[in-house]
């Protein structure tokens, strides 16, 4: 190939290059960070949206057979001492057809959540002044989280 022939290949070669889009710059990342959550709050979390276990719904319909003494859980089954709680979690107290209830839990405005059950029944009376459940607190946690994951599940019948 002569100089100029060379030359011009270079010159093209060189124009060319000179209209090409420049090597992209680095992306540039924002990263945005949530406030600390404390470890508390995200076991609630977990706790409250995993579904339960069944051994763990075999293990409060067995711990429910304390409350059975008074309390039935099966749809249309008769009030005992206790109400029947067939169906309970989501509902308000005190409202359930046919029993009488204390003026303390009728007037609660409580709604029976998953967190409103294991309040009450750590301590009905604490919970509620004036209620006229006889049962005293249960305080074994795991026992509690059990018993509402059997009146949760479609087994508490």
């Amino acid at each position: 190939m002569t100089p100029a022939r060379t030359f011009a290949c270079l010159s093209v070669f060189l124009l060319a290059a000179c209209g090409a889009d420049p090597a992209p710059e680095p992306v540039e990342q924002i990263i945005v960070r949530q406030p600390d959550t404390p470890p508390a709050a995200i076991a609630a979390a977990a706790v409250a949206t995993a579904a339960p276990t069944s051994a763990l719904i075999a293990e409060g319909k067995a711990a429910f057979a304390n409350c059975s003494v008074c309390h039935a859980v099966a749809k249309g089954a008769p009030h005992g001492a206790g109400p029947n709680l067939f169906g309970i979690v989501g509902k308000p107290a005190g409202q359930a057809a046919g029993f009488a209830y204390s003026d303390a839990l009728k007037t609660s405005g409580i709604i029976w959540t998953a967190a409103e059950l294991d309040s009450f029944i750590a301590g009905p009376a604490t919970k509620i002044p004036g209620t006229t459940m006889m049962a005293g607190p249960m305080a074994d946690a795991a026992k509690r989280q059990a018993v509402i994951a059997f009146l949760e599940s479609s087994d508490a019948s």
